[in-house]
């Protein structure tokens, strides 16, 4: 700690007025409540505060100018400002009025907004907690009610609501730590974190999925079951689809905010059977006009 004559801009042969006088006008200037956020001025208000508890008592005084104390007052150390600080449930000093009695007298600004930063501490309202609860792809789509078991034992019953975003936070009010006094408890704040699920990929409002068919479904066409966020579903794959053809399921994507859903947008994946079938190479052998097709024909320049 630096020598609290110098912290606080006065002379070793200051009256006590003086150095009042001289604490009075830092702490006006840098009392953490006047600079909210500022943590130069509240380190050198905790300066300030600390020379000034030294100095404004005269027996600490007097063995300090003696040199049988520094400017600590280590050998105190219940009685030192900053311990004091470091101790304090709340971190925050002038936790009660004995802090700023100095100010009590004094009918001007900052007495009374010590005065209420103190009524304000005694009724603090909780601290928000901090939760992060996973779900599935589906529940992120349908909506869920889960149960959120938290580091204390106890539960919390969550509702999510349909067409969740994975990271989206949801805010249960009143259900954080307790505050003191009249102070409410604070809110639990729940990040969502959405799993990913192999079939489907969401792009907006809408969910892709990937879906094998046969080579019979994709020459022929056909009735086949598709599977959607909500349960499977029947689609009519067209005659001669190819790898890549997409198909659409009006309205089984997510939850839109105006009203509606997305839809499921279906991309097909033409897959032969394995193993190799012979029949299927004998006649693939002898059918010239598959030979003669050129699929890459397009791409060529």
């Amino acid at each position: 700690m630096k020598n609290p004559y110098e912290v606080l801009g006065v002379a070793a042969t200051a009256s006590s007025a003086d150095i009042q006088k001289a604490y009075r006008r830092l702490a006006k200037k840098l009392h953490p409540d006047l600079n909210p956020g500022d943590k130069a001025a509240e380190d050198k208000f905790k300066e300030a505060a600390g020379a000034y508890d030294l100095l404004s008592d005269a027996e600490k005084r007097k063995r300090f100018d003696a040199g049988e104390i520094d400017a600590t007052g280590a050998e105190r150390p219940q009685h030192h400002f900053y311990r004091d600080f470091a101790a304090s449930d709340h971190g925050h000093p002038y936790t009660d009025s004995s802090g700023f009695a100095d100010f009590m007298d004094e009918d001007d600004a900052l007495a009374e907004l010590l005065r209420r930063s103190e009524r304000a501490r005694a009724n603090r309202r909780g601290q928000d907690m901090h939760y992060r609860l996973p779900i599935d792809f589906a529940e992120s789509i349908m909506g869920a009610n889960k149960r959120l078991t938290l580091p204390d034992g106890g539960t919390l019953d969550v509702t999510i609501p349909p067409g969740l975003v994975d990271g989206q936070v949801l805010r249960l009010r009143g259900k954080g730590a307790p505050g003191t006094g009249k102070g409410g408890h604070g809110d639990a704040l729940i990040e969502v974190e959405v799993l990913p699920d192999p079939r489907f990929t969401r792009e907006g409002d809408d969910i892709s999925l990937e879906l094998p068919v046969s080579l019979s479904e994709a020459v022929l066409g056909g009735r086949i079951r598709v599977p959607t966020p909500t349960g499977e579903v029947t689609m009519t794959v067209p005659k001669g689809s190819n790898t890549g053809t997409t198909l659409r399921l009006k309205g089984k994507g997510a939850p839109r905010r105006g009203g509606g859903h997305g839809d499921q947008l279906v991309k097909l994946k033409v897959v032969l059977p394995k193993p190799p079938d012979p029949e299927l190479e004998a006649f693939v052998s002898s059918w010239d006009k598959g030979k003669a097709f050129n699929p890459r024909e397009d791409s060529t320049s």
